[in-house]
C-alpha cells in the first residue's frame, strides 16, 4: 500500500464562493497511478469547508442561502467581539460543515455518484488564496 501527499491550490472569492475540485482530484489520482483505496481532502484553515454536492448553479445558490439562513452574516458573533475581523459566521459554518471529506477510489476512479461532486466552500468574508491537501492511500 503506498501513501501519496499532494495538494490543490487556488484563489476564491469569499462568501460562499464554491469550487468544484472533482476534475482535479481525479487528475491527481490519474497522475499518482493508483487504482483501488482511498484519498483524504483537508483544508487548511478555519473558514473554509469540503462537501459534496451536485454541482449546479440552482442548487448553488440554495446551498448559500441556506446557509445565510441558519447562520447569518448580518449579525455580531462573539468571535467579531474579540478579534474585530467581521468573519465570525465564516468560523461557525466552517465548523458545521467540516474541514475534510474522505472519497473512495476503485479502478482509477473516484466512486463518486452521477450527480455528485467533490466542493471547496469558502465561508470567509474576503478573498483567499487556498491550499487543500490530499492524502492518496491504496495501490
Amino acid at each position: 500500500m503506498k501513501v501519496i501527499g499532494d495538494s490543490l491550490s487556488f484563489s476564491t472569492g469569499g462568501f460562499n464562493d464554491m469550487k468544484d475540485l472533482t476534475g482535479e482530484v481525479s487528475r491527481k489520482l490519474s497522475e499518482n497511478r493508483l487504482q483501488h483505496g482511498i484519498v483524504n481532502l483537508f483544508v487548511s484553515g478555519s473558514t473554509g469547508g469540503l462537501t459534496t454536492i451536485e454541482y449546479e448553479s440552482g442548487l448553488v445558490k440554495d446551498f448559500s442561502e441556506l446557509l445565510e439562513k441558519i447562520i447569518p452574516s448580518n449579525v455580531t458573533y462573539h468571535h467579531d467581539a474579540r478579534w474585530g475581523d467581521g468573519n465570525g459566521f465564516s468560523h461557525v459554518r466552517a465548523s458545521l460543515v467540516g474541514p475534510s471529506l474522505t472519497v473512495p477510489f476503485s479502478n482509477g476512479a473516484l466512486n463518486l455518484g452521477t450527480w455528485q461532486q467533490i466542493v471547496f466552500v469558502d465561508f470567509d468574508n474576503r478573498s483567499r488564496s487556498r491550499t487543500i491537501l490530499l492524502q492518496f492511500i491504496g495501490e
